[in-house]
């Protein structure tokens, strides 16, 4: 049995709205780890998934912390200087980074570990910013005061005094800074990194190098890209507010269906936007729906049997749209 087509969703929205409309500053709570030694980088390049091992002093590097199976668990940013590098964790559970670094730490290893410190990641937002992320090449030490500058970026420990030109922007308020990580596909703790999500499926591939030779978690991506074996991607949604539907509000762990009621997915984060015109988010989609332009949501994570026994109802169609941070996965000699 199929699911009843709903109507063309309306047009009133765009993702631009999810942006920031004026300058403001973005305010995130990051950890900081320093590793220390002359090994650091050998250590951190089996660790993570890009290439540090000939970094220079003065490189900035970005990376993934995977398990061995090839499991994101954070986003970090590599600070190399002449004594070691600052690994720099924006996204996941950075404790749990630094527990997985100091067990496989040998005796032999020439790096000192040091504990985890609070900072800030600091970056003016605004229209009139590129929303592509630039390529990270090198940092460079505040002029004043203890912190980096990456890019438009800066970071400064917790408590370390905010430069001039950040302190003069008002901070973008939770809500709009959530607007800003979905429109972007920006991938969150808790909801797109987990244990069961690898760095090709949520566009990460611009961290991921396949060249570089062993390291934590390489024969999974390695496989991944070489026989094309990613099975689903990241995809952000919009659904417009429908009074008088009954639908329910998506939820992360509901599941998404095409047309034909086949599983074509799941929401992994939702968000109610201002004035009730909607919701948006975020989604793993199925490789055989990435390119359907809707998929319906039924209204909760439990539906799966009730859906099956009454298609159509009680569901929001959402639009689907690819982030615009999103890197596709690398495709090797073996794929398709």
């Amino acid at each position: 049995m199929t699911l009843s087509p709903s109507p063309p969703l309306p047009h009133p929205w765009s993702w631009s709205d999810a942006l920031p409309a004026g300058p403001c500053r973005l305010e995130q709570p990051v950890s900081l780890l320093r590793l220390e030694g002359p090994d650091t980088l050998r250590f951190l390049h089996g660790q993570s998934s890009q290439d540090l091992v000939l970094a220079p002093a003065g490189a900035w590097r970005r990376t993934c912390c995977i398990s061995p199976t090839g499991r994101l668990r954070a986003l970090a940013e590599v600070l190399v200087d002449g004594g070691g590098a600052w690994l720099l964790i924006t996204a996941g559970d950075a404790a749990a980074v630094r527990t997985a670094l100091d067990r496989v730490l040998f005796p032999a290893d020439a790096v000192k570990l040091g504990p985890l410190q609070e900072a800030l990641w600091l970056e003016p937002v605004g229209l009139e910013q590129p929303v592509a992320a630039s390529a990270p090449a090198t940092w460079e030490p505040l002029e004043a005061g203890e912190g980096w500058r990456l890019g438009l970026a800066t970071v400064v420990p917790a408590g370390a005094a905010v430069p001039a030109d950040l302190a003069a922007l008002a901070p973008l308020p939770e809500p709009e800074t959530q607007m800003r990580r979905i429109a972007l596909g920006l991938p969150a703790a808790g909801a797109e990194i987990n244990e069961e999500t690898n760095p090709f499926e949520l566009g990460l591939a611009d961290r991921v190098s396949l060249a570089k030779g062993c390291y934590v978690g390489q024969e999974t991506l390695a496989r991944l890209a070489t026989y094309d074996g990613v099975k689903q991607q990241l995809r952000r949604w919009f659904t417009p507010a429908s009074p008088g539907t009954g639908a329910a509000a998506p939820e992360p762990g509901s599941t998404l269906r095409d047309a034909e009621g086949q599983r074509a997915g799941q929401v992994t984060s939702a968000l109610a936007l201002p004035g009730g015109e909607g919701w948006i988010g975020l989604a793993l989609v199925r490789r055989a729906a990435l390119d359907q332009e809707q998929l319906l949501c039924a209204a909760d994570a439990t539906d799966a049997a009730s859906e099956a026994e009454a298609p159509g109802a009680g569901g929001l169609q959402l639009r689907l749209s690819r982030p615009e941070r999103f890197v596709a996965p690398p495709v090797g000699a073996g794929g398709g």
